[in-house]
């Protein structure tokens, strides 16, 4: 009789092997001249070109999906979660008007499906390689005692750079500065364990019911990709307008994530009319009868970048966003408080 093995206790080396080989190809395909070594090695090489800059500075963040996954596995489509996950840690660090330079992630699961961890990575590794970030490694991790039965948890580490002086902090806010919000395709990477409990679990609905207003079905509402804002407000911060601060629209809403860039004495106010709701959150709110304060502090409503910039040019910087063709809408000011 034999004793028992790795693989009897929960963990498949060879699918680990197995996964590595699909996604060598996407992966290496993120690499530039800046990686300095290939896969394999216990840490990635990154050779840092800070030429041009007077004073770089690094900027990180580390960020997952949250329960995003639950829905992909629900409907069985898994190719944007990687990308939902690199864009979502690109605008963390473009707050501050990094440059995003490499990315790490972190795959753990109960049991390894080879199909579904390429899928996500692959298209993790596609998401960088779309925004110019090098994947530089990762870990993929097999945890049977720790995760529920066919789940998976996706996370990720960003590292960027920015000169010191064009570094947007919010310290230059002022009474009177306008918030002008940019916005969403959706729930994007937030508010996913409410959204499940009211249309998945309350209402019953399937993967492929549709609802007023939606573009597509439940599905697709539910998984559209978190939208990356850089390479489009980047646009305008090389054109030297006067932003003094922005915010990414994450857990916590558009007034939680937007206080954090108020400098002390300084609040602002919302004018929530400014804009239409997508419908899901509609859906989300009648269906789920959820209070009006609940919505505001766990979704963005429809809102998923905000940017404080002087009045006297804000009208120079919106119309300058209708000629790239971005939308763009008035929500709000600060004021004193």
């Amino acid at each position: 009789m034999g004793g028992a093995t790795y693989r009897d206790a929960g963990v498949d080396i060879d699918a680990g092997e197995e996964l590595v080989k699909r996604i060598k190809p996407a992966v290496r395909n993120t690499f530039g001249p800046e990686v300095a070594a290939d896969l394999g090695l216990f840490g990635g090489a990154f050779r840092l070109d800070t030429s041009g800059m007077k004073d770089p500075i690094l900027i990180s963040s580390t960020d997952g999906v949250g329960t995003k996954t639950a829905a992909a596995l629900w409907a069985g489509r898994h190719d944007n979660i990687g990308r939902d996950l690199v864009n979502h840690c690109v605008n963390d660090i473009f707050t501050c008007g990094a440059k995003p330079l490499f990315f790490l992630d972190y795959f753990a699961t109960s049991h390894l499906e080879v199909d579904t961890a390429s899928a996500v990575i692959n298209g993790l590794a596609n998401g960088c390689a779309d925004l110019g970030v090098a994947l530089v490694g990762g870990e993929t991790a097999e945890m049977p005692a720790v995760y529920h039965e066919g789940s998976y948890d996706l996370a990720g580490t960003i590292v960027g750079v920015v000169d010191r002086d064009k570094m947007i902090t919010g310290e230059k806010i002022r009474e009177g500065d306008l918030l002008v919000g940019l916005p969403s395709s959706g729930l994007h990477t937030n508010g996913y364990t409410l959204a499940r409990k009211v249309l998945i679990e309350m209402a019953g609905l399937k993967p492929t019911d549709t609802l007023p207003g939606l573009d597509g079905d439940v599905a697709d509402a539910l998984l559209k990709p978190h939208i990356c804002y850089r390479p489009a407000v980047s646009r305008w911060l090389d054109r030297s307008l006067p932003v003094r601060g922005m915010a990414h629209i994450t857990g916590g809403g558009i007034v939680g994530n937007t206080k954090r860039i108020m400098p002390d004495g300084l609040s602002f106010e919302i004018d929530w009319d400014a804009w239409e709701r997508p419908a899901i959150f509609r859906h989300i709110q009648e269906l789920g009868q959820v209070p009006e304060e609940d919505m505001r502090r766990t979704f963005n409503l429809g809102i998923g970048w905000v940017m404080v910039m002087q009045p006297g040019r804000a009208k120079e910087l919106i119309m300058h966003a209708m000629n790239l063709g971005i939308d763009t809408v008035r929500i709000g000011k600060v004021v004193a408080g």
